[in-house]
């Protein structure tokens, strides 16, 4: 298994640009999966100077309806005429986040795109080929990210908060071994781990994605307890745990310093080459 990451908030690459958003390349058992197209073209940019090709995509998946995941779908779909999309048909509702003067920004995906026949609406569980399937669904509340309260989702002239179900996440399985893919973790990665776990009967042996500990919107962090207390449940579940994106440098600092070996960042242009965990 390969994962590179096309795009992050970070870059160690002079040659690879960086976005608030997230693009990963996933090749495994020659299958290749696009999960997300950060927010611009930038993802596209990216793969060139990496030398890799996404016209051999097989298959894309948007783990939620926010622009910093899904900006570059259009991008993706000129450059790769025949690979599907999977995605929770609810992620194309209109989403907002409430910036501090109290104004509300949109932040969802271009309109447009529901139109699209490359479109694979998923359920809580969707197999996509040998080897790679989606859940979504997780129905748990401990440590739901503090940044969700700025998130919300308008209905008619209403906004309400946004309760995420057009979250999902992707399962890769490979010579015995498991890796879970979570975009922005909005349901908690506590829950979305519990979920797994549920669904599987095991615990994975990897974890990639962003963990959203702090609010976008405002700076604000989790505080250290919550950061404690999760961190004391991802260590007890034996995985290992490869973060970025929404989890904030920061915190993933405070994280590696009471776990260890156990988690590390994904920069972008960083390789994740032979992932067996």
């Amino acid at each position: 298994m390969k994962i590179t990451a096309l795009v992050e908030n970070t870059t160690n690459k002079p040659n690879v640009g960086a976005e608030h958003g997230l693009s990963l390349l996933i090749e495994s058992d020659n299958k290749v999966l696009l999960f997300d197209t950060g927010a611009s073209d930038l993802f596209a940019k990216n793969a060139l100077a990496l030398e890799e090709d996404l016209s051999r995509v097989d298959f894309a998946v948007l783990s939620h309806g926010h622009h910093d995941h899904g900006g570059g779908l259009s991008t993706f779909f000129s450059l790769n005429t025949k690979a599907p999309l999977y995605v929770r048909k609810e992620a194309f509702g209109p989403y907002y986040s409430q910036r501090s003067d109290g104004q509300f920004r949109y932040i969802g995906l271009e309109q447009s795109l529901l139109g699209s026949n490359r479109l694979i609406f998923t359920s809580a569980f969707t197999p996509i080929t040998e080897g790679f399937s989606l859940f979504s669904k997780v129905e748990g509340k401990q440590f739901v990210p503090m940044g969700n309260q700025s998130l919300y989702k308008q209905e008619e002239q209403t906004f309400l908060l946004d309760s995420f179900t057009h979250e999902q996440y992707l399962v890769v399985e490979e010579k015995g071994k498991t890796v879970l893919v979570s975009g922005c973790s909005h349901r908690g990665v506590v829950n979305i781990l519990r979920s797994f776990q549920t669904r599987y009967g095991r615990n994975p042996d990897l974890v990639i994605g962003g963990f959203y500990l702090y609010d976008h919107s405002s700076g604000e962090r989790e505080d250290a307890n919550t950061l404690n207390s999760i961190a004391d449940i991802l260590l007890e579940s034996g995985a290992q745990y490869v973060t970025c994106h929404c989890t904030g440098e920061e915190n993933y600092l405070f994280l590696k310093n009471l776990m260890g070996e156990h988690i590390s960042y994904l920069h972008g242009g960083d390789v994740l080459q032979e992932v067996h965990a």
